[in-house]
């Protein structure tokens, strides 16, 4: 009967979706981050500078509007490269390839940024879900999802000791009126907190952890603890 009631909440969606990108990508990805990051600037001493700034920066719009081509969602946002690959075999498939993509961010200013930074895949299939009539997803209960999603992916991030320090999770709303830069704006709000993070840290001064547009007590205004998903059993199994 609980799972019955959970699964016509949809409950359990954007719980599961989390879960499922962290283990299947991120705890995977992001313990070897670093040592790429390593890589690409001995090669480019002068590009990625900032240590800080060495994560996987990952976008998480409410909307769940996700560009395939970071280029179109802004033209102030390049493609750069890629960071060298990792080969692995999983769940039957012989070397599966996972890789990230650097970018170039101009800023208002001109001046040039670059970190690695993606979509949060599993924001396309809660898109997916809102058009699709067997899914019976309102536009209303994807918001709602995207948030319980951030939350979700923020609180296991926290808890990994693998993956500390190497991502930085990015949420935002987007305008109602269309902003053409609106988005390499975002990405490069949040590059100079972590250059401002790292110069604290070298003049030796505590650094102050900056909130991020849109931080966990924001989007859990309309979600209550008894809205989150509950174990099914409590045995401890």
């Amino acid at each position: 009967e609980m799972s019955e009631m959970s699964e016509r909440s949809k409950q359990n969606v954007a719980h599961g979706l989390a879960w499922s990108y962290y283990v299947g990508y991120l705890k995977i990805v992001l313990p070897r981050l670093k040592k790429s990051m390593e890589e690409f600037s001995r090669g480019n001493p002068n590009l990625m500078a900032c240590r800080k700034t060495w994560k996987l920066h990952i976008l998480v719009p409410l909307s769940c509007d996700v560009y395939d081509d970071l280029e179109k969602a802004d033209s102030n946002i390049q493609y750069l490269t890629d960071l060298t690959e990792t080969t692995l075999a999983r769940a039957g498939t012989k070397k599966r390839v996972y890789k990230h993509s650097l970018y170039t961010i101009r800023d208002e200013e001109n001046q040039l940024w670059h970190c690695a930074v993606e979509y949060a895949t599993p924001l396309q299939s809660l898109w997916a879900m809102s058009q699709d009539e067997c899914a019976a997803f309102s536009r209303e209960e994807r918001l709602e999802q995207a948030k319980l999603f951030y939350r979700t992916l923020e609180e296991i991030l926290k808890s990994s000791k693998e993956c500390a320090d190497t991502y930085r999770l990015i949420a935002y709303e987007e305008p109602e009126e269309a902003e053409t830069h609106f988005l390499s704006r975002e990405i490069v709000w949040h590059l100079r907190q972590e250059h401002r993070e790292e110069i604290a840290v070298l003049e030796g001064s505590h650094p102050h952890t900056p909130s991020t547009a849109l931080d966990s007590a924001e989007l859990s205004l309309q979600i209550s603890v008894s809205d989150l998903p509950q174990p099914l059993r409590t045995d401890g199994f």
